[in-house]
This record gives C-alpha cells, sequence and structure tokens, in this order.
C-alpha cells in the first residue's frame, strides 16, 4: 500500500505488483499531476519499475524502501502492464521513465521551468545541456553536475540543488544509488519534482541508442540492451527474467484463485 506521505486521490487506483503499489496512471495523469507540484510547491517523488528493479527490490530491502518513499510508483516496463491485466487489475498503460522525462523538458519549454540535471559523467552531462538548450529554449537551466561524487559530498550537492531554486530535479544515475539518493535527500532539496532517469543522459547525448518502438511495444527493450552490451547485460537479465517469470506466474495464479473464491463466497452469500 502507498506510504503515508503519498498524496493520491480517492478517484486514483494503485495496483499490487509484487509487493510495490503501482499507480493506475496515464502519462497525462502524471503531467497534470507534476504540473500542479510546481504550482503549489508542493514536492513529487516520481519512482518507476521494470522487471529487474521489482526482482532486484525483493532482495535489496534499501531499494524496496526507496521506492515505497515514491509519492508515485509507474510503470516502467512492458511485462509490468501485462502482468497487471493478467491478475485482473489492469494498469492503462505503460509510463517509461525517458518517456516523462522527455514531457517535463516540453512542459517545462513551454511554461519557463528550472531544471536542475544531476548526473552521468561530465562530457555526456555537456552533450546533455547543449541538446537542451538548442531544443527546449523555454527551459531554464537551474543547475547541473556530473553523478561522480562520493557519498561524503552528497550533503553539499543536494544543497546547491536547494540553492538553484529548480522546479525539476533529474537524477540520471545506476539503481539503486538514484533512488537511495533521492529518498535521502528530495525533502531537503525542496524541489516540486524530482524523477531518476538512470540512463536516459546517455541516450539523450547519443552515447547508447533506445530500441526501436516495435520492440519497446513488445517489452523488448531489454534484449535490445544485451544487443548494445551482451557481456555487461546478458547475464543480468537472464537472471532477473527468468525470476519475473517465476514470481509473476505465482501472482497470477494467487490473483485469479482470490477472484474465483471471492465470487463462490458472494454467490454462497446471495443463495442464502
Amino acid at each position: 500500500m502507498p506510504t503515508a506521505n503519498n498524496t493520491i486521490s480517492k478517484q486514483e487506483k494503485v495496483v499490487d505488483i509484487l509487493g510495490l503499489p503501482v499507480n493506475s496512471l496515464t502519462m497525462e495523469d502524471v503531467l497534470r499531476r507534476a504540473d500542479q507540484s510546481v504550482a503549489s510547491r508542493k514536492q513529487l517523488l516520481l519512482g518507476v519499475i521494470n522487471a529487474a528493479k521489482v526482482v532486484n527490490a525483493r532482495k535489496n530491502a534499501c531499494l524496496k524502501q526507496s521506492l515505497q518513499q515514491a509519492n508515485l510508483i509507474l510503470a516502467d516496463g512492458v511485462p509490468i502492464v501485462w502482468l497487471s491485466r493478467l491478475m485482473g487489475f489492469g494498469l492503462p498503460e505503460r509510463i517509461a521513465g525517458i518517456d516523462i522525462m522527455y514531457k517535463l523538458l516540453e512542459l517545462s519549454s513551454e511554461k519557463n521551468y528550472a531544471v536542475y540535471f544531476l548526473g552521468a559523467k561530465p562530457d555526456v552531462l555537456r552533450k546533455v545541456i547543449e541538446f537542451v538548450q538548442n531544443n527546449y529554449p523555454g527551459l531554464r537551466i537551474a543547475g547541473f553536475r556530473d553523478g561522480y561524487f562520493k557519498q561524503s559530498e552528497e550533503k553539499e550537492v543536494a544543497e546547491e540543488i536547494r540553492e538553484s531554486k529548480a522546479d525539476i530535479l533529474f537524477v540520471a544515475m545506476s539503481s539503486p544509488k538514484k533512488e537511495n539518493f533521492l529518498e535521502k535527500w528530495h525533502r531537503f532539496t525542496l524541489v516540486p519534482i524530482c524523477h531518476g532517469v538512470g540512463g536516459s543522459f546517455d541516450i539523450i547525448a547519443g552515447i547508447t541508442k533506445r530500441a526501436p518502438a516495435w520492440m519497446q511495444k513488445c517489452g523488448l527493450e531489454w534484449l535490445y540492451r544485451v544487443i548494445q552490451e551482451p557481456a555487461r547485460m546478458w547475464k543480468r537479465y537472464l537472471v532477473t527474467n527468468t525470476i519475473f517469470i517465476k514470481l509473476s506466474f505465482g501472482a497470477i495464479v494467487r490473483a485469479r484463485f482470490s477472484r474465483l473464491f471471492r465470487r463462490f463466497a458472494h454467490c454462497s452469500q446471495k443463495s442464502e
């Protein structure tokens, strides 16, 4: 269930996906909430999950705790949406973290919002800033800093972000580092919208390529990453995908059995 700091309206449905509360929202819903957060200066921490992150959260208590602190947890991976539908819950759509970032960049350009960019290597970050300046002219750059800092420097980084008075913070670091950083410091920064974007800066900078649209729709982005970085990625995805399929099968059986039991109990009550 959502944590106490979440601000979810009664109309918003939350679906339990293998122990994580995923918000049943569309991209339009998320952008509306984000715009409201900037206007009110009320913080909104976004979290996204895919199959690998779900599996890792089950064995990494810190990662799971960090994810549960998010105000919204969204289905980044297509398999998460498929699983929700097979369980009978039906999340409306996939909302990829990188797509949220692009939409927030558009919103920032339209409304002159200030954005802070944190993460990646210095040369990658410079390319990201150049891309943003060229493609989102209405956006104000509140500041930027690469992701290669020591844990002892975290407070200094958080203070810099706070002083920038940014409206949006993008954190481009790997999991669980970005989730842990945001859990620890997002309230301190006072930034209305905080979003961990993983390797998205590398894609913007042209270092890595995103999977073709057809592979995204088929839930095969993981395979595209393996093709690009086979030595680093094949074992990671072989293990996590296998575990996810096993966990999903159990969750589907339990969900359908539970629905069948409720129907039986309802029919029994009506017949009495």
